[in-house]
């Protein structure tokens, strides 16, 4: 068996932005001093006409891009997680989203999968954060194929995005003919009765590999990626709840207000289940490889899989 290929999902978004900038010429890209970071180097490399730096000024670069976007630009500025919605949350409230205007926020480096760079730049909150704009779609591609095809489908949707990269290295697990990307529709990767298990970004992965463990031990759990979190796929999450009775939600951010809190928001209008939200549990994140803060927030496919056995031992 061949190796699984492992590529960060931020290097996706740089790929599609340079090659998109041939088909789209109204696109504009913007940074915030992290081009070679975010990958946004590549799109600068190719059009540097059509890249402009804001230096180490978030808020003011997201008001850039407003005034840009209202000039007909399709316009996608970016920077770190933690700063794309920390330092410019404001600005992205009040200068795109209640203009409705076409800008999309590319966050890079989210989640605890930094690493090393510690609490303060794990940002475990951003989701939340875009998720209370009104008219915000909210998109948390799951692996590269994904990544590359949630930037064009952005491009392509009228009003504001934001899309979650990650900076570590993560298997492909898209890689396939058959493969369709939509906004606002989820994806079943395999069929269950016993358990729905929701994966977004990097932790669909983790979801894949505790689903091999509940079947050695005889349970057989239907496996969803919801790669956009807002608009959701209700129709989905509601079939699931009525076909398995419970659900799992695994995400490499806050239980409070991500994949988890919509999902059961879906559920809590239209078929009430139980749920139970695996993510960080309330706390900040801390120092430490990629690997070993997996570990430690059990957000690897052990993790996944020892709480999922816990859920449905109760």
């Amino acid at each position: 068996m061949s190796e699984v290929k492992k590529i960060a999902t931020r290097q996706a978004y740089g790929e599609a932005l340079a090659e998109l900038g041939e088909k789209y010429p109204n696109l504009v890209v913007m940074d915030a001093d992290l081009a070679a970071s975010t990958k946004t180097a590549m799109f600068k490399k190719k059009f540097p006409e059509r890249f402009f730096d804001a230096g180490i000024a978030e808020a003011n670069m997201v008001s850039m891009a407003a005034g840009l976007a209202s000039t007909g630009k399709v316009v996608f500025a970016s920077s770190f997680a933690m700063f794309a919605t920390g330092r410019a949350y404001e600005q992205i409230r009040n200068s795109v989203g209640h203009c409705g205007l076409n800008v999309k926020i590319a966050a890079t480096h989210g989640g605890i999968s930094v690493g090393e760079d510690g609490a303060t730049h794990q940002c475990i909150e951003d989701v939340a954060l875009m998720r209370n704009i009104p008219g915000m779609v909210v998109c948390v591609p799951s692996d590269y194929v994904e990544a590359k095809a949630a930037v064009a489908a952005a491009i392509e949707h009228d009003g504001p995005v934001f899309l979650r990269f990650g900076r570590s290295n993560v298997p492909v697990i898209n890689d396939r003919e058959d493969y369709h990307f939509e906004l606002g529709k989820g994806t079943v990767l395999k069929e269950g009765t016993d358990v729905t298990i929701i994966g977004t970004g990097i932790c669909v992965d983790s979801v894949m590999q505790a689903e091999k463990m509940l079947a050695e031990e005889g349970i057989n759990a239907q496996i969803v990626n919801i790669h956009t979190i807002k608009p959701i796929d209700e129709e989905l999450i509601t079939h699931c709840a009525i076909k398995t009775g419970k659900i799992v939600t695994v995400e490499e951010h806050s239980v409070i207000g991500g994949l988890g809190s919509a999902v059961c928001d879906v559920v809590c209008k239209t078929h009430p289940v139980p749920v139970m939200k695996i993510g960080v549990q309330d706390v900040f994140g801390t120092s430490g490889s990629a690997e070993v803060l997996m570990k430690y927030y059990r957000l690897d496919g052990q993790g996944v899989y020892e709480q999922v056995k816990e859920f449905l031992g109760k």
